[in-house]
């Protein structure tokens, strides 16, 4: 347990008394020499690294002016020294934390007396970067009513186009304990400020404010751009170091928080301290001051309808979907269907759960669930969609304990056929036999190599046997592994390691050898693999998904601008996607934007639908 601290204001005095107090702390200059020479100040405190050379040790009388006030969470204030150092690698700025609420003000002149910590928020296994702050505190406030240090601005022009460096080898990767050097490195030049008092001025929302009261912008306008004013992550090297995120240091309470969509733009000033969040692992504005959202024209996207000819086939991630939702969920789902996605012949519906959601008491049937949402669906007046899945054995496929999400087909039996071939179980996997000299699956619906260890945990594939104006196309519905526990963009760690990607390879393997069998019976099979496969086109998961040509990520039929389904920390990316055989060929691929980039959002995805004529 951190300890609380001792707080000591002083009481009214002559003016003299004062300004000798604030002479004596360090916080008047009558000259350079005489600024609390022979103290530690706090760029002593933050030295030219992410770690302090005073880690671990108390300091006494640190001056500094009151920055910001934290009055929830990680409870304390930031202070920082009007009178700064030569070196732009030692910030200015420091956290105090006080562990119950700070009885200090903005404006007041303190000195602080406590213990230099390094603070990893999210704890060391998180790879976040190390917060210097000084815990322990007594605070003595000399004065208040004082005007703040000027804001550092924070622009295209202050922040360099490079990320960040290569981490210490002989460290494990960490760049902690490199020295900064911020007209290099984005990264450095954000930890030169750790703690200080900043300001972005007019800037691009990338990413919506969330249900915690927090949103991201850009301050780099032109960087990755997409048409619809998010920033798009194109590759590892990409990361894109324009992003911050915006907090509020004001309590949250219900509308104290600007509601902004990517594409608007935070206006005017936008000023406190820069923190690095503990959840994100990323660096933040605590807002003392908040901008004004100025609306852009991002609206949801509306895709055509298919012609009669064209097969339509979608993939959508509903997110944790299950009957204690309420209805306007439901209801808000479903008019993505029917009014955006115009009604596809076939959707592969991701993350539907059984049928008391998240009460873990066994429960692994879902008919409640698809039979409200086929409801809502006819209600909005959409078709009376068919349903076929498996479902999994009990807290066997991972994702929210207790609601064993699975994926299914949605499809339109006026429109498509589905092959039933019963036999198909939890455990037992579909395989693929030859009728007639073409390719037929032993069960429809199959779970792929459901035995497989890469399926440990996970959601396993689901594959069915479908008909469409007499052709038969086989589908493959995916969930693959999450991205959980992989160190974030701006982690201690650089590159950041990627652990979550390890058991994606190897599903990414078992479902390229399903296509393969396929095919092998029948070359020119078609065969479309789709739905949440959680990670990018370019990464190795789609290559492998891809390897020996036997599929092709459609995705790259689209602008490279568009190429998104997900927006997170403020980067438009993919991580939904739909992948086809060499026979499936002009094909048009649309992903619809209509969750990812808003804050009112139906699921965190946006689904996509491919429109071909089998």
């Amino acid at each position: 347990m951190r300890a609380l601290p001792s707080f000591a204001r002083t009481k009214p005095a002559a003016v003299t008394a004062v300004v000798s107090a604030a002479l004596a702390a360090g916080l008047l200059a009558v000259t350079p020499a005489s600024a609390g020479a022979a103290g530690v100040r706090i760029h002593d405190v933050q030295g030219s690294t992410r770690l302090s050379p005073l880690a671990g040790k108390a300091v006494a009388g640190v001056p500094g002016i009151v920055t910001g006030v934290r009055t929830s969470g990680s409870k304390g204030f930031w202070f920082q020294d009007p009178h700064p150092d030569a070196d732009p690698a030692t910030s200015e700025g420091v956290f105090v934390f006080t562990g119950s609420a700070p009885t200090v003000a903005v404006g007041d002149a303190v000195t602080v007396s406590g213990t230099v910590d390094e603070y990893i928020p999210g704890g060391a296994a998180s790879g976040n970067q190390s917060v210097t702050e000084i815990g322990k505190p007594s605070v003595t406030v000399v004065s208040s009513g004082n005007p703040l240090p000027a804001a550092t601005v924070i622009n295209s022009r202050d922040v360099p186009g490079t990320f960040a460096p290569a981490g210490d080898k002989a460290a494990g990767g960490s760049i902690n304990g490199l020295t900064l050097r911020p007209t290099k490195y984005a990264l450095d030049r954000y930890e030169s400020l750790e703690g200080m008092n900043v300001r972005i001025g007019t800037s691009r929302v990338t990413g919506a404010t969330d249900s915690y009261g927090e949103l991201w912008v850009t301050v780099k306008p032109d960087e990755r751009p997409t048409p619809r004013g998010g920033t798009l992550y194109n590759g590892y090297s990409s990361q894109n170091t324009g992003r911050l995120m915006v907090q509020s240091l004001a309590p949250a309470t219900a509308g104290s928080f600007p509601v902004a969509n990517v594409g608007d733009s935070l206006t005017g000033t936008t000023e406190g301290p820069l923190d690095y969040n503990q959840f994100a692992g990323t660096y933040t504005v605590a807002a003392r001051q908040l901008g004004t959202v100025k609306a852009g024209r991002t609206k949801p996207e509306v895709t055509r309808k298919q012609r009669k000819d064209e097969l339509a086939v979608a993939t959508y991630n509903v997110e944790n979907l299950d009957p204690t939702d309420p209805q306007s969920k439901f209801d808000k789902l479903a008019a993505g269907i029917v009014d955006h996605l115009s009604s596809p012949d076939i959707v592969a519906v991701e993350e539907i759960q059984d049928n008391d959601g998240a009460k873990n008491d066994g429960v692994v049937a879902s008919d409640v669930t698809v039979g409200k949402f086929i409801d809502a669906i006819v209600a909005a007046g959409g078709p009376h969609y068919a349903w076929r899945s498996i479902d999994p054995v009990d807290q066997a496929d991972g994702g929210e304990p207790g609601g064993n999400i699975r994926q299914g087909y949605l499809y339109n039996p006026d429109r498509v056929g589905f092959t039933s071939r019963p036999g198909g179980t939890a455990t037992n996997a579909t395989g693929v036999t030859s009728q007639g000299g073409r390719a037929a699956l032993t069960y429809s619906p199959g779970r792929v190599d459901p035995a497989n260890p890469a399926w440990k945990d996970s959601r396993k594939p689901l594959a069915g046997e479908f008909t469409f104006q007499g052709r038969k196309v086989f589908l493959v519905a995916n969930h693959f592994a999450s991205k959980g526990g992989d160190q974030a963009i701006d982690s201690q760690y650089q590159p950041p390691a990627r652990s979550s990607e390890t058991a994606r390879h190897e599903q990414a393997k078992a479902v390229n050898a399903f296509v393969k069998k396929i095919r092998s019976v029948q070359p020119d099979a078609e065969v479309v693999v789709l739905g949440d496969l959680n990670d990018f086109e370019f990464s190795d998961t789609a290559k492998i998904l891809t390897g020996g040509k036997a599929l092709s990520a459609t995705a790259y039929s689209l602008p490279a601008n568009e190429r998104y389904s997900y927006v997170f920390e403020g980067n438009s990316q993919i991580l939904d996607q739909i992948l086809v055989s060499p026979s499936v060929r002009d094909y048009q691929l649309d992903i619809v934007h209509i969750n990812a980039e808003f804050a009112d959002q139906n699921s965190d995805h946006d689904p996509s639908v491919l429109r071909f004529r089998p």
